[in-house]
């Protein structure tokens, strides 16, 4: 994505919208762009987006159309994962001759 008027936005691209993109973002906020809308016809330099609004992990929490002027919308980044989750392997129980749960000592 290269930024000022006439510039587009394509799938994918991940953007940080400010007060410089909207006067709406006083809180800045990142967005996954979905598509430019090509069917409103807004001013000279404004376009529609729809994309999923990002949170701090790089999540779509929302899904937005916003008016944004195109200068004003930046380049962003998706924050790496941390990783795969490490998990505890599940614990086996067997039952006792009276019918009762015990650890079974094979499985530990």
């Amino acid at each position: 994505m290269t930024s000022g008027p006439g510039s587009r936005l394509g799938a994918g691209d991940v953007v940080l919208l400010s007060r410089a993109a909207s006067p709406q973002f006083v809180v800045p906020i990142s967005v996954r762009v979905i598509r430019e809308i090509p069917d409103r016809h807004p001013p000279y330099g404004w376009t529609w987006i729809e994309g999923y609004q990002l949170d701090s992990r790089g999540l779509a929490t929302a899904k937005r159309e916003l008016f944004v002027l195109v200068e004003g919308v930046r380049c962003g980044s998706v924050p790496e994962p941390a990783g795969p989750v490490r998990r505890r392997p599940a614990r086996v129980l067997s039952v006792d001759a009276r019918g009762r749960l015990a650890d079974s000592p094979d499985h530990r």
